[in-house]
């Protein structure tokens, strides 16, 4: 036996480490230095920004091919296309349901508070930067489309997780087919994702100096004193985040049987780190091993995980409802119901689909903006400022809201061990 405690023997024989050699406190306290230095010495912090560079790089170097290895092999070793599709549905309609919920409840929040009301700022004299130049209004034939790669080889050499997953089903299926003849190169594909998780996890030791850059750099760039005047934007959408988690999250997280905040301290080394960088690709092969450890069958979790990456961005939907929103009260663009009901239609559409990479939501939402017709593209000018501010909340809503999707949907397919998801829960996640 490699392990020193069993299934059977009491939680209470698992050794942890030292506070200080926890991942988490780590990366915190990076983060803590990050703000320091950047505040203290920001000429020092706007030079490091590298290091957060570096780490999500080494992130996305493997991403591709780590969701091409656990799809492919959590499908295929089931060799039961209907189970595929049955998880697949179960999954698409929990998304959609979930991040309308999120839309909502971003676009009454904000209604009701009205941060924006009373800066009556003239679009005229703000310049959109060039990365939120609006991209080409796509339509959902042209979305459909992009779905399928022309080239599985460019599909990973440009991190098309969308692609990626296409391609990855399409030849788990096929393996699938193949019955017993297919064992040969499941074995290989497993053998490449153990090593792929041997790389993750020497790249994660790096994360703390990740958080550091990238908190430095945001702080000596903007300033702590430049963030003041959009405290209220800022203050409204943490509110909304929490409303999101208390409304939402819990109650479906007592639905799959689970506690939410057992679940959030479980994974919250994660967590944390996503504080810090704003990227929720770099915790993608970490979320995909704790959840197997919890129990969750790998078909489940090689199926949800990386369709919920592109299609259940919870936090990242509260942050465009709320801050659309927030930009036309701040430029005086009125918004009827009937206008802000078609702005709903418009971002259950573009929210879809994101590389999760830190950055991106903003030229998702200058293509929200475009396709209004009403709120000014440049006004995004606005909240450049405050918006690492906002991405750490939004990406750590989206992990956490992951999560509980794949809990969800193990559920609703009696896919997980029960004893092994409390235990688990109970004891809190213990690095091997």
């Amino acid at each position: 036996m490699s392990e020193t405690t069993s299934a059977g023997a009491p939680e209470q024989t698992r050794k942890r480490k030292p506070f200080y050699q926890d991942l988490t406190f780590q990366v915190l306290a990076g983060v803590v230095v990050g703000v320091l230095v950047g505040a203290l010495a920001p000429s020092v912090g706007h030079h490091v920004d590298f290091l957060g560079d570096i780490f999500i790089h080494l992130i996305q170097m493997v991403v591709g091919l780590i969701i091409f290895c656990t799809v492919t092999h959590g499908i295929a070793s089931v060799r039961d296309l209907g189970k595929v599709g049955r998880i697949a549905v179960k999954s698409i309609v929990y998304f959609e349901v979930i991040t309308t919920i999120a839309l909502v409840i971003g676009l009454v929040v904000v209604n009701v508070l009205k941060p924006g009301v009373g800066m009556n700022i003239d679009p005229s004299t703000l310049h959109a930067p060039a990365s939120a130049a609006p991209a080409k209004s796509e339509g959902f034939d042209d979305f459909l489309v992009s779905l399928v790669p022309t080239s599985a080889v460019d599909a990973f050499a440009k991190g098309e997780i969308l692609q990626v997953l296409v391609f990855s089903v399409l030849f788990a299926c096929g393996l699938a087919a193949l019955g017993e003849k297919a064992q040969p190169v499941l074995n290989i594909v497993g053998t490449v994702q153990q090593s792929l998780f041997w790389i993750i996890k020497k790249v994660m030791r790096l994360a703390p100096f990740a958080a550091f850059g990238a908190i430095a750099f945001t702080v000596s760039k903007y300033g702590l004193s430049t963030l003041l005047p959009l405290g209220k934007l800022v203050g409204v959408f943490y509110l909304i985040v929490v409303l999101f988690f208390v409304l939402v999250l819990w109650p479906v997280s007592r639905f799959a049987g689970v506690s939410l905040w057992k679940v959030m301290r479980y994974f919250r080394a994660e967590l944390v780190l996503v504080l810090g960088t704003s990227s929720s690709e770099s915790v993608f092969p970490q979320l995909t091993a704790k959840l197997e450890k919890l129990g969750v069958d790998e078909p489940v979790v090689g199926l949800v995980l990386p369709t919920a990456y592109s299609f259940n961005h919870d936090g990242t939907c509260l942050y465009f409802a709320a801050v659309s929103v927030f930009l036309a009260q701040a430029t005086g663009t009125d918004l009827s119901w009937q206008a802000q009901l078609g702005l709903l239609f418009v971002l259950l559409l573009t929210s879809k689909g994101g590389a999760g990479v830190s950055g991106s939501a903003i030229a998702v939402l200058a293509l929200t903006l475009a396709a209004t017709h009403t709120i000014p593209v440049s006004s995004i000018a606005l909240v450049l400022g405050v918006h690492s501010v906002l991405s750490a909340a939004f990406v750590f809503t989206n992990i956490a809201g992951n999560c509980v999707a794949t809990l969800v949907v193990g559920k609703w397919e009696n896919a997980i061990d029960r004893v092994t998801l409390h235990r688990e829960l109970d004891a809190g996640y213990v690095a091997a």
